[in-house]
């Protein structure tokens, strides 16, 4: 296994007699006692907790917990980064699944220091202590149980993302997977994130939606299967989450996603006797594609709510956190269906640049693609220039993926395409000739399927893609020759 290195301290426990004195105690590979714990079993539970000194990466350690003439040791143990992986199916999909996945298989013999662990799909009504039942211990990753079978274990963005971590940092890995396909936002939520976001609570109250394959009830994975490694000290977390929640709820994920966020970090923190960092770094990728004709914009909808709806990550909502885009890696001939893209190595790719600059703190690091800061109306010519973050590469010169809102008043939005006329170093220049009456919105990249695979219009140099954006509250009378239309926020530096 491995447990969390410094600055942080690892937090340990058990359960024993209750009242019984539990003493712990760290070894190096001669056998050398490195520390020694003691700890008093408390109920109602029957358990024992402690935090260990801040350790310095690396291994091997034994941990040997003795209760009177009775012993327990753990080997093999390593210090190092800790990160726990939750979501859905594409998160649960194995690094079996995947494109290239002998080679990816093959390959995982060279990583003994990346360490894996997988929790059993489980569900409860109410918090649970402990794991009912674990598909993978903490094991050594091996062909075999990195592609297990599909979508049982083990997470190929999970492997992907700490394998290069790995490579990057030179640390030992943790990897705690802990998904179930076919699940909300809401399962995964406790009764305090679905209460700030006015959702029932009571898993009686909800109807399952008959297209989704999971639990749904409010609470019953947070219950069963985040609930139990509440004491856990974690370096991060990585989630691929919402592909449920284009059909359930999905405008009230702007709230339910920084919500859980907020509501993860503080029980983390606070199970762990603070030993997991309060702004505790959390990435996620935003949702892939599906269908290329859809009856509605759920899916562009919730892109867009994964970010608070300020369309980039960091921001005052969302701190310490970072996102893989991921709306140009569709795989319309995917085995396991088209919502379920095969290419995960760019995913993780992505998440790994987010994690190094946001959680890592690499300030010098590009991390996300470009995204628009202002946008200039020439009225005489018809023209709306967007200024974009980045020096931009643009892939599609035909592509429609430009929308305005042009309309009298503000509801209903009549959205136009708005052509690419020009495009610089850092702007987009757009054509309204169909707009003959006001600018009342702007919109990027927004449909199910908004472009083909590594082929969306705009990208930066380092060839990240800009994530779709939405801006549909213009101010009104802005026919003024030069009149800027919005200020978004920009993608520089991140919030931390």
């Amino acid at each position: 296994m491995v447990l969390q290195q410094k600055p942080s301290g690892a937090v340990v426990w058990g359960h024993g007699e209750l009242g019984a004195v539990v003493t712990l105690t760290l070894s190096g590979a001669s056998g050398l006692v490195i520390m020694e714990k003691t700890a008093q079993v408390k109920g109602p539970s029957g358990t024992w907790t402690t935090v260990l000194e801040p350790m310095d990466r690396g291994g091997p350690y034994a941990l040997t917990a003795e209760q009177g003439l009775e012993n327990v040791t753990l080997r093999d143990i390593y210090f190092g980064d800790v990160w726990l992986c939750s979501g859905q199916s594409n998160m649960a999909m194995t690094v079996l699944q995947v494109a290239n996945a002998s080679q990816e298989l093959a390959a995982a013999a060279r990583y003994p220091h990346v360490r894996v662990f997988a929790a059993a799909p489980a569900r409860s009504s109410v918090e649970l202590e402990d794991l009912e039942q674990i598909d993978l211990p903490w094991s050594i990753p091996t062909a075999e149980n990195l592609g297990h079978g599909n979508f049982t274990y083990f997470s190929a963005v999970c492997w992907l993302l700490g394998r290069s971590l790995y490579e990057a940092l030179g640390t030992p890995i943790g990897l705690v997977e802990v998904a179930w396909g076919g699940t909300p936002i809401e399962a995964w939520s406790s009764h305090r994130v679905l209460k700030a976001c006015g959702l029932p609570e009571d898993t009686g109250s909800t109807s399952p939606h008959q297209h989704l394959s999971g639990p749904q009830a409010p609470s019953v994975l947070w219950n069963a299967m985040i609930h139990p490694l509440l004491n856990m000290t974690l370096r991060g977390v990585a989630w691929y989450q919402g592909e449920a929640n284009t059909l359930l709820n999905t405008d009230q994920y702007n709230c339910t996603f920084p919500a859980l966020i907020a509501d993860w970090r503080w029980a983390f923190h606070t199970g762990s006797a603070g030993q997991t960092e309060p702004h505790l770094p959390f990435g996620f990728v935003q949702l892939s594609t599906y269908r290329h004709e859809s009856a509605d914009d759920s899916f562009a909808r919730l892109r867009w709510h994964q970010t608070a709806d300020l369309g980039v990550v960091p921001n005052a909502r969302m701190p310490s956190t970072f996102m893989a885009v991921a709306m140009d890696l569709g795989d319309e001939h995917s085995p396991y269906g088209s919502i379920h893209p095969r290419d995960k190595q760019n995913v993780a790719h992505r998440l790994l640049l987010g994690a190094m600059a946001v959680a890592y703190g690499d300030k010098d690091l590009v991390f996300q693609g470009p995204f628009p800061t202002r946008a200039v109306l020439e009225v005489t010519r018809g023209l709306l220039n967007v200024t974009y973050s980045q020096e931009l590469m643009w892939r599609q010169r035909d592509a429609q993926a430009f929308e305005v809102c042009c309309s009298s008043q503000t509801s209903p939005c009549q959205w136009l395409v708005a052509p690419v006329v020009a495009v610089g170093s850092h702007t987009v220049t757009l054509a309204l000739s169909g707009c003959r009456t006001l600018v009342l919105g702007l919109r990027y990249a927004w449909a199910e399927w908004p472009c083909e695979y590594l082929a969306c219009p705009l990208y930066n140099s380092q060839g990240l893609p800009a994530p779709p954006f939405l801006l549909d509250t213009l101010p009104a009378g802005n026919t003024a020759e030069g009149r800027e239309l919005l200020l978004l926020p920009s993608s520089g530096l991140p919030l931390n």
